[in-house]
């Protein structure tokens, strides 16, 4: 029997057992009304009526007129999310293709990962990933105050993000009054291991115009996960769905074509420590200077050994250990001003963003099968990335009643220094700035509609050096934007959107560079400094229903057209293969629309009891740029969806709530593969306690039905680029892979306290 899958299922029925007595205590008394989002901006809160509450949280309704979705952290807390990538698997559209357990890129609307944006407090946050994707479980989900999902920006936001823009707005000095503390403790019931955790935070006030905020957070995670592959020449007679462990599995190795078995053990475990810190206070007559200050430091260890065992009476080949010790680094500062003066406002802002990395990977091989240990170096490398941005914004706003203009320009000045293949013989480094200005209109039709437009001219001036070439992008492009928001009634909202966006080329795609056995065994590859940004002419349509006092339902519906996409070209032969360069030369379209609903049960006389889900559709074409056949976009799901509820029981002060979420099969096309791709659904659950208004007791559960991930490789191979073409016109496998992957559950314990 499979150990983890029996303390998962004992996980869960602890948490049932436990929430059994406290169901039949439900009461249907009226929950307290909770302050509608547009009128709750800035109002201060004491940090016990926020965390330590029988209140459900619920998604908030924005002013803004192009389509933004907000949630607080509150809305998330009670699973208690560890970063922002587990609090992100509760939202409409979002999917990561990580190990089970790992939610680092996230991906909205199911394209890659570097077509979404992702900004820490309204900047650019500058991460290690060659698509410029920023990993968001590197963020802790304590200092957030709330995220945002821009899918359209106004003219006075960054232009990039084809998929949209993730805002993560940490917590602010005037947001509320008071401290917490929390203590906690992970424990993967795989291994059996607790990873303990700890955070604090004070925000308080300064004589009567300043407030102040500071936060610390120290997070150990562990995540010991067991993967399988078994390969075959061919497809193989019987696929077995389960994972394997099962007696079942066996008939893999019974088939004819079976070639080789493949166990592997990945184990991840590191630190986090995180903080944050805001000085906010009064200037002149209305106006506000704020500092803000933020920074990660993660130190991960990412431990793999594979045994390999051949044929079908799986004689022993080989082990291999991989050895990965990462240190990365965030840091931010940034300030902003607002000065009233009259009827015109005056804005000033500046940042500097920095992201270090540094990766020592040790790669060992043995043949002994009698000793695993008796390991010989067969790889050693080193991966440096240091990237340093700095921001700048002026503005200038003026009300005229009905009309509103907004007159700016956004300033970045960005260096990136590294390698990304882990050769110090190809160090690059890559220098942009860019300046856009931009004009903002914001006209109010009586109280039920606004209409804001403008545009956004972005100018870039990239420069790009290696060691053996180097190369540039200058140009400029002009980024319009229209927003409609028309509200006939305060219950019902509609919004339409047009907007053009860009997606900057990948960093090694940029750096010129030649690298070797991509994209097939004989190929190279070599960066183009000279690849333009790729860009989009988006259309969003949506409409928001109110339920009762809190409640939300939305729907939207999205299409993106996209041109200038970067895609692999061969320009010469070297012998057995063909040399490769990106080139803009692809266009593709994606559409979808996604659904969600936030809102307690008082219509049918449970107000204590708020339900959750979500639901999205994903389509999309393009060209695949080897075979010329139309397909989706690579990764991209058909459906995504996230269905749960909250139960509050207050007179026990206790609360309860599970929630499931899960996707649809995706496919990838490579140059020489194909890759399918599929999970098993996702269960958390969690049970609270409160005492009083200052302690609450929490124990949450995640990967309650230890989900399996699932990949199905088809491999191809030929002496030239058309041998492997045609053999994958034609069906003709050189290899047949399926790989299977689970963790365990996660269970979490923690005391909150708030004064």
């Amino acid at each position: 029997m499979n150990v983890s899958r029996l303390l998962g299922g004992a996980a869960l029925a602890v948490l049932a057992t436990s929430l059994m007595p406290a169901a039949a205590l439900a009461q249907t008394e009226s929950a307290q009304p909770v302050a509608e989002d547009e009128a709750s901006a800035g109002v201060e809160q004491r940090a016990n009526e926020i965390i330590v509450t029988g209140e459900i949280a619920f998604r908030n309704r924005t002013n803004d007129p192009n389509p933004v979705l907000s949630y607080d952290l509150e809305y998330f807390q009670r699973f208690e999310p560890v970063s922002v990538g587990e609090m992100l698997k509760r939202v409409p559209g979002a999917t990561f293709t990580s190990d089970v357990l790992e939610y680092d890129q996230v991906q909205f609307r199911g394209l890659p990962g570097g077509f979404t944006n992702v900004l820490i407090n309204g900047r650019r946050a500058p991460g290690g990933a060659a698509d410029g994707s920023f990993f968001v479980d590197r963020i802790p989900a304590e200092l957030v105050e709330r995220i945002e999902i821009v899918r359209a920006p106004r003219p006075d936001q960054p232009s990039d993000g084809i998929a949209g823009t993730l805002n993560v707005v940490t917590k602010e000095a005037t947001s509320f009054e008071g401290g917490f503390g929390k203590v906690g403790a992970l424990l993967n019931t795989r291994d059996g291991v607790f990873r303990p955790s700890a955070a604090a935070a004070f925000a308080g006030k300064i004589g009567d115009r300043t407030d102040y905020w500071v936060a610390l957070n120290y997070q150990r995670r562990r995540n010991p996960k067991e993967k399988v592959s078994y390969r075959f020449d061919d497809v193989p007679v019987t696929e077995d769905k389960r994972f394997p462990g099962d007696p079942a599995a066996s008939n893999f190795v019974t088939d004819p074509e079976f070639n080789n078995f493949e166990a592997q053990s990945d184990t991840r475990d590191g630190t986090d420590l995180s903080g944050s810190a805001e000085l906010s206070t009064e200037i002149g007559d209305g106006g506000r200077l704020r500092i803000n200050g933020f920074f990660v430091d993660t130190d991960r260890d990412e431990d793999e050994q594979s045994i390999t065992l051949d044929g079908a009476d799986l004689e022993f080949d080989d082990v291999e250990v991989q050895q990965e010790r990462i240190s990365q680094q965030t840091y931010a500062i940034t300030a902003d001003a607002r000065i009233p003066l009259g009827g015109f406002e005056l804005g000033l802002a500046g940042g500097w963003n920095r992201y270090d990395e540094h990766t020592d990977t040790t790669v060992l091989e043995g043949d002994n099968e009698d000793d695993l240990t008796d390991l010989e170096i067969d790889e050693v490398s080193a991966i440096d990335i240091k990237d340093d941005e700095y921001s700048a914004t002026l503005f200038g706003a003026f009300d005229a009643g009905d009309l509103k203009i907004k007159l700016g320009s956004d300033f970045l000045w960005k260096t990136r220094d590294g390698l990304n293949d882990g050769f110090v013989s190809d160090i690059f480094r890559i220098r942009e700035d860019r300046y856009s200005p931009y004009i903002r209109l914001t006209y109010d039709i009586g109280s039920s509609v606004t209409i804001d437009g403008g545009a956004r001219y972005e100018i870039v001036d990239r420069k790009v050096t290696a060691t053996t070439a180097s190369g540039g992008y200058d140009n400029a492009i002009l980024n319009p934007s229209l927003n409609l928001r028309w509200s006939p009634t305060g219950t019902d909202q509609f919004r339409a959107s047009v907007a053009r966006t860009i997606r900057r080329p990948d960093y090694d795609l940029l750096s010129p560079i030649e690298f070797d056995e991509t994209p097939g065994d004989d190929d190279t590859t070599t960066g183009n400094p000279n690849l333009r940004n790729q860009s989009a002419w988006g259309v969003d349509v949506g409409y928001e229903r109110r339920l009762g006092g809190n409640g939300i339902a939305g729907i939207n519906f999205f299409y993106r057209d996209i041109t200038d996409l970067i895609e692999l070209v061969a320009f010469a032969d070297n012998g057995p293969g063909q040399d490769f360069r990106p080139q803009n030369i692809g266009d593709g379209q994606a559409w979808g629309f996604e659904f969600d609903l936030s809102a307690p049960l008082t219509v049918i006389g449970l107000p204590d009891t708020g339900i959750f889900a979500n639901y999205t559709y994903l389509d999309s074409k393009t060209t695949d740029p080897f075979t010329g056949e139309k397909r989706r976009f690579n990764g991209q799901p058909h459906h995504v969806y996230n269905i749960g509820f909250i139960q509050t029981v207050r007179a026990a002060d206790v609360s309860f709530g599970a929630t499931i979420s899960g996707r649809s099969k995706s496919l990838e096309s490579n140059f020489d593969e194909t890759v399918e791709l599929r999970y098993d659904p996702d269960l958390e659950a969690f049970v609270e306690k409160r005492f009083g208004k200052h302690f609450v007791l929490r124990v949450s559960a995640q990967n309650l039905l230890d989900r399996v991930k699932y990949e199905d490789f088809r491999k191809y191979d030929g002496d030239s680029i058309e041998e492997i073409l045609e053999n994958r016109a034609a069906g003709d496998l050189d290899e047949y892979e399926i790989e299977r992957e689970h963790s365990g559950p996660l269970v979490q314990f923690t005391l909150r306290a708030a004064f």
